[in-house]
């Protein structure tokens, strides 16, 4: 009895991991540079947005900020791209909600604003959600596999013993 709670659990996180994967491999917004200084520019991309379907919505909240940026501009590596300028932004970190022009997530990333002469600007800040489910999906296979590891072992010394 144990044994089939075990195959059905590990069953329904493999199917519930599978389910997440596509969508997080298509949905990923990116800030480039992760950190800017006040006055600077970073540039918004939703790769996972069809330039076909749409403009893409960018919202930038944070410490002194709640506003839209729209997109038409098709970015080079594919997706939809804007260029935002942090003049009159406060120091601080920010988060882009990225929605594509048929209503889909793009997901989100996040920026840091510094002071001028402040940290040197990063490589671009991603969520990191694909990843991360990647990594949960990797953890929910290995279970699957652990518990029909199990399952197999006891019906194999239930075979012997009967």
């Amino acid at each position: 009895m144990k044994a089939q709670r075990v195959l059905v659990s590990a069953a329904l996180g493999v199917g519930l991991g599978m389910l997440a994967l596509p969508a997080a491999a298509l949905a990923q917004t990116t800030v480039s540079p992760s950190t800017t200084p006040v006055g600077g520019t970073v540039v918004l991309t939703a790769t996972g947005c069809n330039p076909k379907a749409g403009d893409a919505i960018f919202r930038v909240t944070g410490p002194n900020r709640d506003q839209n940026v729209r997109s038409t501009t098709a970015a080079a590596g594919g997706g939809l791209s804007a260029e935002l300028f942090t003049a009159g932004f406060t120091l601080g970190t920010y988060t882009v909600t990225a929605t594509c022009g048929d209503g889909s997530s793009a997901g989100t990333a996040t920026f840091t604003v510094t002071p001028i002469g402040g940290a040197p600007a990063g490589g671009g800040g991603g969520d990191g959600a694909p990843a991360g489910l990647l990594a949960a999906g990797g953890a929910l296979a290995g279970a699957a596999a652990i518990g029909a590891t199990v399952l197999v072992r006891r019906r194999r010394r239930a075979a012997t013993v009967a």
